[in-house]
């Protein structure tokens, strides 16, 4: 017996399938709870003198932007496979539209976020500064990585002083060495292209389910999309290679669980689209015998 085919006590099929891909969904939604922390934590540094309104999606782009994605999927659930089609129009078709609208504008918003980022690791000039425990007493800050700081103190400023070359942020105390830099400088190129990709790719997936709801997503529509979506899908999985070998477990995990989350959509579409067909095959049928 597979486990699709499993029964509960009552007989009754277990849906697997289901519970796995709300599992999937679960844990991006526990994944946006670390990414505020991450956010929170990294903005206690580059901003020490306040946060203000403007400057929120650079301090907290990327709890922002899995926000966004978090409402967009599930958005993109209930259209797929959640509402029939008959209930989806009318005031429920604006609201998840205008709903899906708002989400679209932040997460540009945030690609915009991760792209000020990218301009400010790349902002760093060589530093004077020799030895950082003389300057343990003037509160600065290490930038390890992208988004991870140390707050120089006496007890490890021997350690970070290791480096032959420092560079640091003009306007704040946020200095770093040569690999630092150069990893931070990385994946923030990483985050934007994973950024810019991903509008492409809910770009495409938008237009399917327009298709797909009007019935004009026709075989040939399919292939062509999913092709670009391929190719897109394909550079999000070397973004989260990337990620994994630079040893940052949590952008890969989350990256990989979007990836999946999203390929589980893209199951729910070909599913969709393919009763569609069937129905409209038995109608046809229905029609050659009435005549």
């Amino acid at each position: 017996m597979t486990m699709s085919n499993a029964a509960s006590a009552g007989g009754t099929p277990v849906p697997w399938f289901k519970i796995f891909k709300y599992c999937v969904y679960a844990f991006l939604i526990v994944n946006l709870f670390f990414f505020f922390m991450e956010d929170w934590a990294a903005s206690a540094h580059l901003f020490s003198n306040g946060i203000s309104f403007s400057q929120l999606i650079e301090a907290y782009a990327a709890t922002i932007d899995t926000a966004a994605w978090v409402v967009l999927l599930l958005i993109f659930e209930l259209e797929t496979s959640v509402i029939s089609d008959t209930r989806l129009k009318g005031n429920l078709k604006w609201l998840l539209n205008g709903l899906k609208g708002i989400c679209y504008l932040v997460i540009v918003y945030a690609c915009y976020g991760y792209l000020s980022k990218y301009i400010i690791v790349h902002a760093f000039e060589p530093s004077a500064l020799t030895d950082l425990c003389a300057q343990a007493a003037h509160n600065l800050s290490f930038m390890t990585d992208l988004d991870e700081y140390e707050s120089i103190a006496a007890a490890n400023c021997a350690d970070l002083s290791a480096a032959s070359a420092f560079y640091q942020l003009p306007g704040t105390g946020i200095v770093t060495d040569t690999e630092a830099l150069q990893s931070a400088q990385w994946l923030s190129l990483i985050d934007v292209v994973n950024s810019a990709n991903w509008l492409l790719i809910v770009v495409i997936l938008t237009m399917d389910v327009w298709l797909q709801l009007t019935g004009k997503l026709t075989g040939n529509i399919i292939k062509v999309t999913t092709a670009f979506k391929v190719v897109l899908y394909f550079i999000l999985l070397l973004c989260a290679v990337f990620w994994g070998i630079d040893g940052d477990f949590l952008d890969f995990w989350d990256a990989f669980l979007w990836i999946l989350a999203f390929a589980l959509i893209e199951l729910n579409l070909f599913e969709w689209h393919a009763e569609s067909e069937g129905k409209h095959t038995v109608l046809g049928d229905s029609d050659k015998i009435a005549h």
